[in-house]
């Protein structure tokens, strides 16, 4: 009878243990959702990080990731579920790397996982964002491909947004396009200064608000007809 009650004392500790952690779950997982009701972000995060402690998931920690790549914390999301491209990750896992890798000025990095959503769901807007980014890579023959998918295939409807002014604004997405073939044109020949400027002019066609598109054609139109050269005084 002794030994009977030792080892029932010897499992309650364990017991009481699995009630705590199942107890704790439970009041997170509710705090999660009164978060979630009151739109606070910090109060998301906190139970989505007490929850993975608790009970780990690759969902959980993907959730978390996008939440904070979300509130513009990337290298919190990246440090979550890591940089390295997986075929296995999840369509959320990769958007939160392509995106937050792009945030934190890692192109080369961004491109790979941008690349492999496109593989998983071709769509021009990803396509805008492999071109834009070979182009920053210096890859502007490569980027020709994307531009030509997304000029046939963006429709009417499709915005594309800027934030280059204080405030943001919203072109036609083929107008976007339009405006990175006139990129590609200029960076392959730089004599080609008429041809990229005709390109922008259609995309400024498409929408004379386009800032950006405005300020790439007075800086082609800068290069074309640069300031005489002020002449030399004679002592």
């Amino acid at each position: 009878m002794k030994k009977i009650l030792f080892l029932m004392f010897l499992g309650l500790p364990f017991i009481t243990e699995a009630q705590s952690k199942s107890e704790l779950q439970k009041h997170y997982e509710d705090f999660y959702k009164e978060m979630r009701l009151q739109g606070d972000i910090t109060g998301v995060i906190n139970a989505l990080t007490h929850l993975n402690v608790l009970s780990p998931s690759k969902e959980r920690r993907d959730t978390l990731a996008y939440v904070y790549a979300n509130n513009g914390q990337h290298m919190q999301a990246l440090n979550t579920i890591g940089v390295e491209k997986n075929t296995t990750d999840s369509d959320m896992a990769v958007q939160v790397k392509a995106i937050s890798l792009k945030a934190l000025n890692q192109p080369k990095r961004a491109l790979e996982q941008f690349e492999e959503l496109f593989k998983r769901n071709e769509n021009p807007y990803l396509a805008y964002e492999i071109a834009d980014l070979k182009i920053q890579t210096g890859d502007n023959t490569g980027a020709i491909t994307n531009i030509d998918y997304g000029i046939a295939n963006a429709k009417e409807d499709m915005k594309y947004a800027f934030y280059e002014r204080q405030q943001p604004y919203e072109v036609p997405l083929k107008a976007a396009f339009l405006h990175l073939k006139a990129l590609t044109e200029y960076n392959k020949d730089k004599e080609n200064i008429d041809g990229a400027i005709g390109l922008i002019d259609q995309a400024l066609a498409l929408d004379p608000n386009f800032n950006l598109a405005s300020l790439s054609k007075q800086a082609l139109e800068a290069r074309k007809n640069p300031p005489a050269a002020a002449p030399e005084k004679k002592e």
